[in-house]
């Protein structure tokens, strides 16, 4: 068995044939696991941020003493930024 059959298949992609802004991440992040981070970044080039984001929203739940919510919605932001314009650029140049 390989990885590949574990992962949740996109809906966007097999209903309609339509990447999303998102395909991509599950592989990615298994490449970036496996130590191919260059693969990673060009598979999905949001990949080291979405980490990012969900490391600091795992240390929000375990540190209550702090607020993290501005990191999260800064990240968040990025996150979707970088999203956005790799859609297009990968859809249109």
């Amino acid at each position: 068995m390989k990885i590949e059959d574990f992962m949740l298949p996109c809906p966007s992609k097999k209903f309609l044939g339509i990447e999303c802004f998102g395909c991509g991440t599950q592989r990615a992040i298994v490449l970036v696991f496996e130590g191919k981070f260059a693969e990673a970044f060009y598979m999905f080039p949001a990949v080291y941020t979405v980490l990012l984001f969900f490391g600091f929203v795992a240390v929000n739940f375990i540190d209550k003493k702090r607020n993290y919510g501005q990191v999260l919605i800064f990240l968040a932001i990025i996150n979707s930024l970088i999203m956005v314009f790799s859609y297009f650029y990968k859809h249109y140049f």
